[in-house]
């Protein structure tokens, strides 16, 4: 399934829309500061798929934690229901077309986007 890979593209939502975005998700659960809605071009705010409130506060970006942080995050994507069927509207989703998710961290490496991207690549 080479287009399932082609087809998920990942970004932060500072960053300007483009027309080959497709399907533009933000996947955080708080919306994103200084970003107004209209001006977002978010098709769909999925906060339900971020890390739940209690592990997103307990990892607050330390990049020294984002080990524990990934391994804490993959298991509620793989276990908690909510997290699955969100995934799995992705999975479907992606067949349809591009999808961007999007996300506001500043560190684009210590991130829940990134999981959650990888882990979506993985799953196909």
């Amino acid at each position: 399934m080479l287009i399932l890979i082609q087809n998920f593209k990942m970004k932060r939502i500072y960053e300007a829309h483009e027309p080959d975005d497709g399907f533009r998700v933000l996947v955080d659960r708080l919306w994103p500061r200084g970003v107004k809605k209209e001006a977002a071009k978010v098709d769909l705010w999925m906060k339900e798929i971020a890390p739940s409130p209690e592990l997103r506060k307990w990892f607050c970006h330390d990049p020294e934690l984002f080990p524990q942080f990934r391994e804490y995050y993959l298991n509620e994507l793989k276990e908690d229901p909510l997290h699955k069927e969100r995934v799995e509207f992705l999975k479907q989703k992606v067949m349809e077309g591009p999808v961007t998710l999007l996300y506001a961290a500043k560190d684009q490496v210590h991130n829940h986007a990134i999981v959650l991207y990888q882990f979506l690549l993985d799953k196909k």
